[in-house]
């Protein structure tokens, strides 16, 4: 197995105080690989997304820590906090989250802006991307005309021109028929992942189960078992 990716390790958060307070992710701990698609799998309310927010640094833990690169990112300040979301963490929501006023093309372009490329530049690489998803030729429309396969290759495109280590995808499937969103795992197994890269996926379709190489199960808030698939 390669160098571990994340290493999370006594993860707890929890929503309230007192007798309204309510565990969402209760004392969990796991190594995710460079090179491997994890899936976190379990049922609505388990605690998955929580858990995926505290990796990906945008949701603090109660307690518990996550290594990534030897550092506690929980432990950074706000300032290195976001140059770790920006420059270490490629994140595609369920819903692609992609602005509707933006071309494609510009859509993609936003992180490397925020890396303060110049337009230029940044529009080449845009384009670069929207290649690497076989969408070149919907560069200049905006994301209405684009069926719903292509927004989610759109907001892929979008994660990985920022160049990430860590590949977040939250529920990709979940507003996809069964045919096209095999197509964008597969694409993304095959197109994406690479022994620098780790992905990981938040989901209960079992129809993508086949592309993961571990699936770990959730509920309640604790993981409940950890399957090695092979793939």
């Amino acid at each position: 197995m390669a160098e571990p990716a994340v290493r999370a390790s006594g993860l707890v958060k929890w929503f309230g105080e007192a007798d309204t307070k309510t565990y969402a992710v209760r004392g969990v701990s796991f190594e995710a690989y460079f090179g491997e698609m994890l899936y976190i799998e379990g049922p609505s309310g388990s605690g998955k997304t929580t858990l995926l927010s505290m990796i990906s640094g945008i949701l603090r833990p109660n307690a518990g820590s996550v290594i990534v690169e030897d550092k506690d990112i929980w432990s950074l300040g706000p300032d290195q906090l976001a140059d770790f979301r920006l420059n270490k963490v490629g994140f595609v929501f369920q819903d692609y989250h992609l602005f509707p006023r933006l071309t494609t093309l510009e859509n993609v372009a936003i992180p490397l802006i925020l890396k303060k490329l110049g337009w230029d530049e940044a529009m080449d690489k845009a384009m670069e991307y929207l290649e690497a998803v076989g969408l070149k030729d919907r560069a200049q429309l905006p994301p209405v005309k684009l069926s719903g396969g292509e927004q989610q290759r759109v907001a892929i495109a979008r994660a990985i021109a920022g160049r990430p280590d860590i590949l977040i995808f939250d529920e990709p499937t979940a507003s996809l028929d069964g045919d096209t969103g095999r197509r964008i795992v597969d694409f993304v197994k095959k197109n994406i992942l690479n022994e620098k890269r780790f992905i990981l996926i938040v989901t209960h379709d079992n129809r993508i189960f086949e592309y993961a190489d571990r699936i770990m199960r959730m509920e309640d808030g604790t993981i409940m078992g950890v399957e090695k698939t092979g793939k």
